[in-house]
């Protein structure tokens, strides 16, 4: 019996890179991709995978909320992370949502398929990063940003908004909103006012 396999990512290139690895595997039928959640929730109106691959880091709705109203409405449906992330707090969203699994987007074929036979058995795969990740002792409260998150973070606190902060980095405004939510996980925060107040307690502005 086949593996019915459905991909949800906003970049091209990553679809089908994970396509050309998978189209050729006897045990995987290939149903198709999403760019992003709302596509994804519609075509699971109509559609039924075994095992959704789901970036985690959207545009919009993020992965990780993705994942969750994906198994409220669809437990039978396994997800599987799919991130350049490796950091403990998104692996954990992750998985508190309701994933079975996580890999980053460097896997390799044979880790790929692992993991979906895997997790399209009920089990629960950790790729090896990802599961040394979640073994490393994180200093306590000082999340690792990237250079651009930074760059957004400081003119968060400066007050500007969204569409201000994408005009000074020349970025649009969707990867502005998506940088001020990674920022809000990985500080564990619900606010953009708790964000800067973290921010400002641990020197990061």
């Amino acid at each position: 019996m086949k593996t019915k396999v459905f991909i949800t990512d906003d970049h091209y290139m990553v679809i089908e890179g994970i396509r050309s690895l998978l189209q050729n595997e006897k045990e995987i039928e290939w149903m198709g991709h999403a760019s992003n959640a709302e596509s994804c929730l519609a075509y699971l109106q109509t559609h039924q995978p075994d095992v959704i691959l789901m970036d985690i880091n959207m545009p919009g709705m993020s992965g990780i909320d993705l994942c969750k109203i994906v198994k409220e409405k669809y437990p039978q449906v396994f997800v599987v992370g799919l991130s350049t992330f490796n950091q403990q707090s998104f692996i954990h969203k992750m998985m508190d949502n309701g994933a079975s699994g996580y890999v980053l987007k460097n896997a390799t074929q044979q880790e790929l398929m692992e993991a979906i036979s895997t997790v399209a058995k009920g089990k629960t795969y950790l790729s090896d990063e990802a599961a040394f990740a979640l073994k490393k002792i994180e200093t306590p409260g000082m999340p690792l940003i990237t250079r651009r998150e930074k760059e957004v973070l400081e003119l968060i606190a400066e007050g500007l908004t969204n569409i201000e902060i994408a005009e000074k980095l020349f970025i649009s405004s969707a990867t502005v909103d998506t940088h001020r939510k990674n920022l809000l996980i990985k500080f564990q925060t619900k606010n953009t006012a708790s964000l800067v107040r973290t921010a400002m307690q641990l020197q990061l502005i």
